[in-house]
């Protein structure tokens, strides 16, 4: 963590934007580890791409932001396209996905189906 804040002084803009690119790696960790729960058939079925693509997509997108954070540098246009990539999963994929077969053993369901 020593190239983060390195010998010098960094403004409070160079904190701002760490913390940003520091939320940003959170969302794609999640999104990442959501794709990884849902079940495979649930992609096509809601008429998404498949689980193998988003994975890669978001595994990207991880590494992309895992670096940002690591080497303390905002590196542009690969960051947001990063951040983009685990927004777009969380908010258009995620809820048809979930509403097409949720995780395995969800809430609301047991043995024989819904409560």
């Amino acid at each position: 963590m020593a190239s983060i804040f390195g010998s010098g002084v960094m403004s409070p803009l160079f904190y701002f934007f760490f913390a940003l690119t520091v939320v940003g790696f959170a969302v794609e960790a999640w999104a990442f580890i959501d794709a990884l729960t849902r079940p495979k058939a649930a992609y096509p079925a809601a008429g998404k791409l498949t689980k193998t693509i988003w994975l890669l997509i978001l595994g990207v997108a991880l590494v992309v932001g895992a670096f940002a954070v690591y080497s303390g540098s905002l590196i542009g246009f690969l960051s947001v396209a990063a951040f983009v990539a685990a927004a777009v999963y969380l908010v258009d994929v995620r809820p048809k996905v979930k509403e097409m077969g949720g995780k395995r053993g969800g809430s609301g369901y047991g043995p024989y189906g819904p409560w």
